[in-house]
This record gives structure tokens, C-alpha cells and sequence, in this order.
């Protein structure tokens, strides 16, 4: 059994010109090899979105957690393979660990937040601080959000964060931070 892992595109491309045949590369992998090898060919393409980059960073950091996982070699399995893992792919991709951190918080998001941030609406940093909030609060965000049609700032973002983790985040909390007048819109 064959699985294409990449060039989806170029195959659909090739078909629709009426090419019958197709130069491939046949290799066995295992699942997590599968995973890897099509998140690196997927960030290949000129432009990568936010949340395609927080998932694919998501999906090889678990694939590379898994593959050959071992728990009775060392004290701290969890730590040393999670820290040997993200160094991986920050040699692989250029962004430092931090940077991919911040990038699979975005996971968090719900996919209405998630699409602003793809569409350069909301930054990452205030992303991910969103990120810690509730399901339920980012609905809340998300809907001051479209009705007021402003969105947060960074320190917005954290101060939200900080009230949700001392339970005093309402719908009426994030609409006044919401509707605080911002550095830039001052004359």
C-alpha cells in the first residue's frame, strides 16, 4: 500500500494536463517519519499562515516525542526528549524554541480567533497570551472583538490573561479593557 505524504498539488497539476505518469520517490516510513517528512515539504511554500505553521510545529514536536520514546533510559523521559525535540526543529526551521512555543499555543485558539490571527488582524504575541483564556472567554473575546471592531493589544491581551487566571474575567471586564482608548489612536 502507497500513501502520498507530499505534492498533492503537483499531482492534482499533472492530472489536470493529462500526464499519466508521475516521478516519484518511494520510501518506507513509519507513521511519525510520514508526519515529519510532510510538515518540512509543507513549509517549503512561499507563504506559510500562522495557524498551518502552529499545527505542523504541533504535529512534528508529538511525531519526534513519540519516535523511539523510551522511559526507562532516563530520569526525566518528558523533559530531555521534549528539549531535544524543539531543538530539532529550531536547526530545521530557523525559528528558536521560544518562537515555536508561541506558535503551538495558537492551537488553543478557537478557529474564529485563530482565522484573525491568519489574516494579520490579531499579532502572535497577543494571540497566544488569548490562548490561556477559556473557550467560553475567547467566544466572549471574539464577539466584542467583531461588534466594537478593534482587538487587543499585547498588554491587553495579558492583562485579560491575568484576570482569567484570578477568576475575575467577565463578558464586562473584557469589554472595558476592550474599549480602552490605545497608544495609537491618541492625537
Amino acid at each position: 500500500r502507497f500513501e502520498l505524504i507530499s505534492g498533492h498539488r503537483r499531482k492534482r497539476a499533472c492530472e489536470a494536463l493529462g500526464m499519466s505518469k508521475l516521478r516519484c520517490e518511494v520510501v518506507d516510513l513509519n507513521r511519525e517519519e510520514a508526519i515529519i517528512m510532510m510538515v518540512e515539504s509543507n513549509f517549503q511554500r512561499s507563504k506559510v499562515l500562522p495557524s498551518e505553521k502552529a499545527f505542523a510545529y504541533k504535529m512534528r514536536l508529538e511525531a519526534l516525542n513519540r519516535q523511539g520514546y523510551r522511559s526507562d533510559l532516563t530520569l526525566s523521559p518528558m523533559g530531555t526528549k521534549l528539549g531535544r525535540s524543539s531543538e530539532d526543529i529550531t536547526n530545521d526551521t530557523g525559528d528558536s524554541r521560544n518562537q515555536i512555543y508561541r506558535f503551538i499555543r495558537l492551537t488553543e485558539l478557537t478557529s474564529e480567533l485563530l482565522e484573525l490571527v491568519d489574516n494579520g488582524e490579531i499579532a502572535l504575541r497577543p494571540a497566544v497570551e488569548i490562548s490561556y483564556l477559556t473557550k467560553e472567554s475567547q467566544n466572549e473575546l471574539y464577539e466584542i472583538v467583531r461588534m466594537e471592531q478593534c482587538t487587543p493589544t499585547h498588554a491587553q491581551a495579558i492583562r485579560m490573561r491575568r484576570m482569567a487566571e484570578s477568576n475575575r474575567l467577565t463578558t464586562e471586564v473584557i469589554e472595558a479593557i476592550m474599549q480602552e482608548e490605545k497608544p495609537n489612536q491618541r492625537d
